[in-house]
């Protein structure tokens, strides 16, 4: 099964800041979002508030390589 929420590691591997730094990216869309603060953030919520490419962060949270999809010829 595909997850559909990112977690605060993730965010610090993507932007390449601390996981506390990420932590507080997430609470801040999550503010934007108007969600309670248990609330998780998910991938499209992420890539659409830091316009990211959603398949691209989706692909690589999920550890789908996007070469595997493409069938051979």
């Amino acid at each position: 099964m595909k997850r559909l929420i990112i977690h605060a590691k993730e965010v610090a591997i993507i932007k390449g800041q601390s996981v506390d730094t990420a932590r507080k990216l997430l609470r801040t869309i999550r503010d934007a979002c108007g969600k309670a603060s248990r609330k998780s953030i998910t991938i499209k919520e992420f890539c659409e508030y830091e316009d990211l490419d959603y398949e691209e962060v989706f692909n690589m949270i999920n550890q789908i390589s996007s070469v595997s999809n493409k069938t051979s010829t």
